[in-house]
C-alpha cells in the first residue's frame, strides 16, 4: 500500500512542490519545527546515530528514552513509528541505497508492532537544504517513492526537507536544522544538538568512510548498543588526506562543503586517522569476531560490558 497524507495517496509523478501546494498543513508543520531552537540533548538517556546507522525501540525501553542524530547537511534523518506499540526507529540516511534501508526500517518497526491491530504507521522526514548539486532533492524524491513502494499504509506526517528546511545568507544555501532528536516515550520530536555522539565515535565514523550498508546497532530486547563487528581494508591514501589543508578536505569530501557545521574538518581528520592506526580492525578491534556492548547504568550512561557476562 502506499504512502498517504491525510489519508490520501500523493502523486509522486508532480514535483515535491506542487505536494506542498497541496497539502499546507506540512509547510505550517515545518515552519513550527524550523521556529523551535536546537536542545541541547546529553547522553543520559540518549541514544545517538550516526550516519548510516538505525536504532529501534519502544516506550517500554528502560534505558533508552531518546533517538536522535545530527550534522545531517544534504543528509536526511527518518523517524518512523508506529502509534500503537509506539516503537520508534530513527535513521541518518545518505542516499547511499534508500530503498533497501527503507525496508530494513520498516521490518524493525513492525518487528516490534501488530500492524494488524489499532495503531498505524506515521514517517517524519528532516534535513536537507538547496544545495547546488540537488542531492538533497534527489534523497527525498528517493524517500518518498520507496516509503510508497511499501506493502503497508505509511502516513507521511512530518516534511521538513530541502526546500522547506532552506535558509540563506549571502547567496550560499544552508539546512536550518542539522539534528533531531525524538522522545521515544512522548514521541516529540524537535531539534537537538548533541554533545556526546558515542560510544565509539571514531570507529563508527571509520565504519561509514569505508563504504558501510546500513547497519542496526540496538538490541531494543536485551537493552543494549552493540557496535560491530566492523572489518575494512587499509583506507587508501590515508597519509595523503591527512596532510591536506582544511580547504581541501572540505572539497573532497563533503557533499556540500558550504554548509557543514564548524567541526566537520575536525571529525574527518580524528576518523582518518582511527583508520591509520587501525588498518586491519580484524586484529586491532575485532580479534574474537565479536561486537562491542555497551548498557546503560544507574547513571544514564553507556558502560561496555563483557560479553561472557550477557
Amino acid at each position: 500500500m502506499p504512502l498517504l497524507i491525510n489519508g490520501e495517496r500523493i502523486d509522486l509523478s508532480r514535483p515535491t512542490a506542487d505536494m506542498i501546494r497541496a497539502y499546507p498543513h506540512l509547510e505550517e508543520k515545518a515552519k513550527l519545527l524550523r521556529s523551535q531552537p536546537a536542545q541541547i540533548v546529553e547522553p543520559k538517556g540518549l541514544l545517538y546515530v550516526q550516519q548510516r546507522e538505525f536504532a529501534v525501540t519502544t516506550p517500554k525501553d528502560g534505558s533508552v528514552s531518546i533517538l536522535g542524530s545530527d550534522d545531517a547537511t544534504t543528509c536526511h534523518i527518518v523517524v518512523l513509528r508506529h502509534t500503537g506499540s509506539g516503537a520508534t526507529c530513527l535513521t541518518h540516511c545518505d542516499g547511499s541505497d534508500t530503498e533497501a534501508e527503507v525496508s530494513l526500517i520498516m521490518s524493525s518497526v513492525k518487528t516490534f508492532s501488530d500492524t494488524t491491530g489499532c495503531g498505524r504507521l506515521e514517517v517524519h522526514l528532516v534535513g536537507g537544504f538547496n544545495d547546488d548539486r540537488q542531492l538533497s532533492q534527489k534523497l527525498t524524491n528517493q524517500l518518498l517513492r520507496a516509503f510508497d513502494l511499501q506493502p503497508d499504509d505509511v502516513h507521511l506526517v512530518t516534511f521538513c526537507v530541502t526546500e522547506l528546511n532552506d535558509r540563506e545568507e549571502k547567496d550560499i544555501h544552508f539546512p536550518i536544522i542539522y539534528g533531531i532528536a525524538v522522545n521515544v516515550k512522548t514521541a516529540e520530536i524537535f531539534p537537538a544538538t548533541f554533545p556526546e555522539k558515542g560510544p565509539d565515535e571514531d570507529l563508527r565514523s571509520a565504519h561509514v568512510l569505508t563504504g558501510a550498508t546500513l547497519t542496526n546497532i540496538y538490541d531494543a530486547k536485551m537493552e543494549q548498543l552493540r557496535i560491530g563487528p566492523y572489518f575494512w581494508r587499509p583506507f587508501p591514501h590515508v597519509d595523503f588526506w591527512l596532510e591536506q589543508d582544511d580547504k581541501q578536505i572540505l572539497q573532497n569530501l563533503s557533499t556540500s562543503p558550504l554548509a557543514e557545521p564548524p567541526h566537520f574538518v575536525s571529525h574527518i581528520r580524528s576518523t582518518l586517522t582511527f583508520l591509520k592506526e587501525h588498518p586491519f580492525p580484524s586484529c586491532s578491534l575485532f580479534p574474537d569476531r565479536k561486537p562491542r556492548i555497551y548498557k546503560k547504568n544507574e547513571e544514564g550512561l553507556w558502560e561496555q560490558v563483557c560479553s561472557d557476562k550477557i
